[in-house]
């Protein structure tokens, strides 16, 4: 597996010092790696998650910034996706990554009222360092804006209520909720963009629902047997997001075949282009 997306026309002194000028300029979020593997993120877990409906009769949330060139993916079942290919402005070009706090959509028909308080951001917050560890050894994680650093978008659609707890499950977990969240019918938006100019350069929409049982019933969810499809769920979901980025940044045609000619990993000649 490649750790590091490096643009192929760059000789290995530019990049190293670009990847330098980046990092030093935009120090990369402070990660530590915690029991369950994700990398946690203060800032992530402390932003206050607003919550925004689905559009009645809609085919998507409206959270992509463009919808209108994604296509049924060849690789991924359930899963429509784009990707830019433009010489300029390509996967291949970017070498960083900034990965926004999740939003979340509820269902279109969903009483917000009835969600529970401190589950609102439960399951944004454990997606989020979910995405983090699964992107996080292709491309670096920064915190802001940069040439070569891309911002990725990602939403979870249609999270419903579900039932009430029972009290006798309250007892045994202080955290437990009032009512699950329901997250058996929810997809997942996502894009990369340039975080410069805004420009979308991949996208995906992820249909893959899990179906019955797949719901959230305590703030600390992701610590217990009970509720594993939920937490599952959304490590599948980042490893697909992963999937298709690997997908994404493969070098073909054109880009191959000049990566293998200008190759020279003992050749003191520069690289003429």
């Amino acid at each position: 597996m490649i750790s590091l997306r490096i643009p192929i026309a760059l000789c290995p002194a530019a990049t190293a010092l670009l990847i330098c000028l980046i990092v030093s300029c935009d120090r990369p979020r402070h990660t530590s790696i915690s029991e369950g593997g994700a990398a946690a993120s203060a800032d992530a877990d402390t932003e206050k998650i607003v919550l925004r409906k689905f559009p009645l009769d809609k085919q998507f949330a409206g959270f992509l910034s463009d919808y209108s060139s994604l296509k049924p993916s060849s690789e991924l079942q359930n899963a429509l996706t784009y990707v830019k290919l433009d010489e300029q402005k390509n996967l291949h070009k970017y070498i960083g990554m900034i990965v926004d706090p999740v939003q979340v959509y509820v269902a279109s028909n969903v009483d917000e009222s009835k969600l529970p308080e401190k589950g609102r951001g439960v399951a944004a917050r454990y997606f989020h360092r979910a995405l983090e560890k699964a992107v996080s050894s292709a491309f670096p994680i920064l915190d802001r804006p940069g040439p070569l650093v891309l911002r990725l978008r990602s939403a979870i659609i249609g999270v419903d209520v579900g039932g009430a707890i029972p009290a006798a499950d309250k007892s045994e977990d202080p955290d437990a909720l009032d009512r699950t969240i329901n997250i058996g019918k929810v997809a997942v938006e996502m894009e990369l963009v340039d975080s410069e100019t805004g420009e979308q350069i991949a996208a995906m929409v992820d249909r893959e629902n899990l179906g019955a049982g797949a719901e959230i019933g305590s703030a600390t969810f992701s610590k217990q047997q009970k509720w594993a499809a939920a937490y599952e769920a959304f490590d599948g979901w980042a490893h697909r997001v992963r999937n298709f980025l690997d997908t994404a940044h493969e070098l073909s045609g054109g880009d191959a075949q000049r990566a293998d000619e200008f190759y020279r990993p003992y050749s003191e000649e520069p690289l003429s282009r």
